[in-house]
């Protein structure tokens, strides 16, 4: 089950370097705002969405991670990133 998206959204300046910066592409972070696997409280007014997505070239599992201030209208991207370290970061749901 998938946990409730992010639909109305703009990315920060800082996000927008970030994602520059890190390689990652705005489509990753919409499908992931749009689908998230997973959405975590970071604190009152920021979670963090993540999924597991699928590099196409390479085939490599990877995880994308968006931290996202939901306590303003529209939501603000703070930052996002890839990692391969799923294990640490996803948590089954029990």
């Amino acid at each position: 089950m998938h946990a409730e998206p992010v639909i109305d959204y703009v990315i920060t300046a800082h996000a927008a370097y970030e994602l520059e910066r890190r390689g990652l592409s705005e489509e990753n972070v919409r499908a992931v705002l749009l689908g998230p696997g997973q959405r975590l409280e970071v604190r009152p007014g920021r979670v963090l969405l993540q999924s597991r997505l699928v590099d196409a070239a390479t085939r490599t599992e990877y995880l994308v991670r968006v931290f996202v201030d939901i306590d303003r209208q529209p939501a603000e991207v703070v930052t996002a990133y890839r990692t391969s370290k799923i294990a640490k970061h996803w948590r089954e749901q029990t």
